[in-house]
């Protein structure tokens, strides 16, 4: 059973990641991080920001890429991660990779980006967002559960809702790169966040549910150590939400 937090606002959440990833960092000061796009890990990167925190070692890896976006357009997930993580928390940029950067042709960008995270010596920690659709990363419902980072066609729903970074909703590409259901369950440490009660049905269906390609979020599942944070909102179709309270409240000191 994934770590189920739920906390009264998406900046407690924030902080509460933080903390984590101020762990990992201390221990580990060169750490790979898994970078999620996307509104819901802001709070994240804005609280490590303010931290001040000398991330310059860390490596990071994102979890997807549009495809079809000229160079430099700002909703580039590579224009999006140098905005909004790799310069606000002071990461290298070198250091910091997306697939399909390497330069080399499409159909073996997902093979490419493979070996870049198994060279690195793999994931320490995932950072993760979870789509209405039940997505993560953008393997969309029907994604193998042993997936590798390949091309995905993407969902007119998720196109939909990522249409609110674009001037229209012709703009938002139909196809992008993306890390597998497999290549995230290989990192050590899944961080989920999810906020509102929009992303209600897919929590309780990533948490709670049978694991099913169906919901790709219900992959999390089947990974050792996943911590799932929450809002009341994102939570209020948990069915063992009550319990999920009592076990954080009540953690051991070797848990804290």
């Amino acid at each position: 059973m994934a770590e189920v937090v739920i906390v009264d606002s998406a900046e407690e959440a924030g902080e509460l990641g933080a903390d984590v990833v101020q762990r990992l960092v201390v221990s580990t000061p060169d750490a790979v991080l898994g970078l999620a796009t996307g509104s819901t890990p802001l709070p994240l990167w804005h609280a490590l920001a303010a931290r001040g925190l000398d991330l310059s070692r860390v490596r990071g890896f994102a979890l997807d890429e549009y495809i079809g976006l000229p160079p430099g357009h700002p909703e580039s997930y590579r224009a999006v991660i140098t905005r909004e993580v790799v310069e606000p928390l002071g990461l290298t940029p070198k250091l910091v990779r997306v697939p399909g950067d390497d330069g080399g042709p499409l159909e073996h960008a997902g093979a490419a980006y493979e070996r870049a995270i198994v060279d690195a010596g793999g994931v320490d920690l995932q950072v993760l967002g979870i789509g209405r659709t039940g997505h993560i990363g953008f393997n969309e419902p029907g994604s193998s559960l042993a997936s590798a980072t390949r091309v995905k066609t993407l969902t007119e729903q998720t196109r939909l809702d990522n249409a609110r970074f674009f001037t229209s909703f012709d703009e938002v590409p139909r196809h992008c790169l993306t890390q597998g259901l497999g290549t995230i369950l290989r990192a050590r440490h899944l961080l989920l966040f999810a906020f509102g009660e929009a992303k209600a049905a897919a929590i309780a269906g990533a948490v709670e549910g049978p694991v099913s390609s169906s919901l790709p979020g219900s992959a999390i599942q089947l990974h050792p150590l996943v911590t799932v944070v929450v809002d009341e909102a994102a939570a209020s179709q948990l069915r063992y939400a009550d319990y999920y309270r009592f076990a954080w409240d009540n953690r051991l000191d070797v848990e804290r």
